[in-house]
């Protein structure tokens, strides 16, 4: 009941947004400002302020939580080199599935899910997952939308060959190409989430106090992450057709398994294991939540099917209202207290 009770919270905070849209005051270019305070200044203090105070997490189910982190994405991405070919999608959109498959929404609405539901002290369970998931889509999530380096314009991976003399000619441009590639993934890996989800560590390892000033400016930021990322997600839902979203029946399919389907199979895997109820609960959460809102953008960014991502980022996030509490419910009921 609280789980349904806190997405219904959620749920009117999205609308409010939907209607800021609809009045223009959550236009495109607000929309991206607000969410870049998000991002870079109320979800990295939200980490921050999960180790201020007393905290009762052990190391050792910290080691337990990135090993599971790893293992769940490491099966979503095996999930994500088939289930594309299983729902019978146009080759040209693979790789969008496969992102959308792998990256779910844990900043925007994992974040203020699990702060409502379990308390600060779980986002530092949570901000193990924020670690691998910041490295996973800036190498493995570019590579699906964007195959063979190059200087990520081309778009499906193309790269130009005209104009090119021989074989060994084209090997020290395609070296470089590789180099430069990694060298741009490896700063967006380094961004003000990740240093925070590394702060955050220090801090707890460390036995660091935070000021009390300090612990209070942490606690106002983390304070707007709920409200502005719902706005954001809720303007978003203006700008797109429900027509087409629900007329989409491979989309609806996708969303079914994405939300449903992965959600309670993981619940029950990782349940064997562990018993830790708040652990259980951010492995469900990190499981549940929508596809993330990055999918879109680095499709757009590579000239992948952009509609589509969006698309899948509005439904998945519409319907996962319902299917939050109802994945939750299926939890009880096979005995897994989440």
């Amino acid at each position: 009941m609280l789980i349904l009770q806190q997405m219904l919270v959620l749920f009117f905070i999205m609308l409010a947004g939907f209607f800021a849209q609809k009045k223009q005051i959550l236009d495109e270019d607000a929309c991206k400002k607000v969410s870049w305070i998000v991002v870079n200044i109320a979800n990295p203090a939200m980490i921050l302020f999960s180790v201020a105070g007393e905290s009762q997490i052990q190391p050792g189910e910290l080691a337990v939580t990135t090993f599971i982190a790893v293992l769940m994405f490491l099966c979503l991405m095996v999930l994500a080199a088939f289930l594309p070919g299983v729902l019978h999608v146009d080759k040209s959109q693979y790789g969008v599935y496969r992102v959308m498959t792998v990256f779910s929404n844990i900043g925007f609405m994992g974040f203020p899910i699990l702060s409502a539901l379990y308390g600060k002290g779980s986002l530092l369970y949570a901000a193990l997952f924020v670690l691998i998931y910041n490295v996973l889509i800036y190498t493995y999530g570019i590579l699906c939308l964007n195959p063979r380096p190059g200087d990520g314009k081309e778009g499906r991976g193309s790269v130009r060959t005209a104009n090119l003399p021989s074989r060994s000619a084209r090997c020290p441009a395609r070296s470089m190409a590789i180099r430069q590639w990694f060298i741009a993934s490896g700063k967006r890996i380094v961004n003000v989430g990740v240093l925070a989800s590394l702060g955050a560590l220090v801090l707890y390892f460390g036995n660091i106090p935070l000021p009390g000033m300090l612990v209070q400016v942490f606690e106002m930021f983390a304070d707007l992450t709920a409200p502005l990322s719902m706005m954001v997600i809720g303007a978003s839902f203006g700008q797109m057709s429900l027509k087409d979203m629900v007329g989409d029946v491979k989309l609806l399919v996708f969303s079914a398994i994405k939300l449903l389907v992965v959600p309670i199979s993981g619940m029950w895997v990782v349940s064997r294991f562990v018993d830790n109820p708040v652990l259980l609960g951010v492995c469900m959460v990190m499981l549940a939540t929508p596809v993330g809102s990055m999918t879109a953008m680095l499709a757009q960014q590579y000239d992948c099917d952009s509609e589509l991502a969006s698309q899948g980022v509005a439904l998945t996030t519409l319907l996962s209202v319902a299917a939050i509490p109802l994945v939750a419910a299926v939890c009880r009921w096979m005995g897994i207290v989440v």
